[in-house]
């Protein structure tokens, strides 16, 4: 599929355009990286929530791309296609969630995980080569944010 299908496709379909994080990942240079940067929005627009609100739409979300990947990586026939950015939306958003609400601890969160995303240490590139559908496009992302919640949370242990 050409570049011009690929967007026509993303950009009219109701399961891509979310999967390709409302068109981010349609970004030529780093569409994981530009794609995160919508959960960075989904996190300002949530934060006037109630921390339980929070936490259902992380899950909601999650949950939601578990299919969406899988669905949207099966009709273009690409597993995991770099597109493909609501695995990162979703994964980032949980770990915002985890950090204080500050400049500081969301710039440090998006960074961590777009290190630990694109590195993908043992076992986060195993799960992304070994696991289809939906679930290798998803755990991989939320392993990532895993990693780096746990330097997160242990830095803020320290500094406090």
């Amino acid at each position: 599929m050409d570049n011009a299908e690929l967007r026509r496709k993303v950009l009219t379909d109701p399961v891509h355009l979310l999967a390709f994080g409302f068109g981010t990942g349609l970004s030529p240079k780093a569409p994981g990286t530009v794609g995160s940067l919508v959960a960075i929005l989904f996190g300002l627009a949530t934060l006037p929530l109630p921390v339980v609100w929070q936490v259902a739409i992380g899950f909601a979300i999650t949950g939601a791309g578990f299919w969406l990947c899988g669905e949207s990586a099966r009709r273009i026939g690409v597993h995991d296609h770099p597109g493909i950015v609501w695995d990162e939306i979703a994964a980032l958003y949980l770990l915002l969630l985890l950090v204080p609400p500050s400049a500081y601890w969301w710039a440090a969160a998006f960074v961590l995980f777009r290190i630990f995303d694109i590195w993908k240490p043992w076992p986060i590139r195993d799960l992304d080569h070994r696991m289809r559908g939906g679930a290798g496009i998803m755990l991989d992302d939320l392993v990532a944010g895993l990693y780096a919640a746990i330097i997160l949370i242990g830095s803020g242990w320290l500094l406090s």
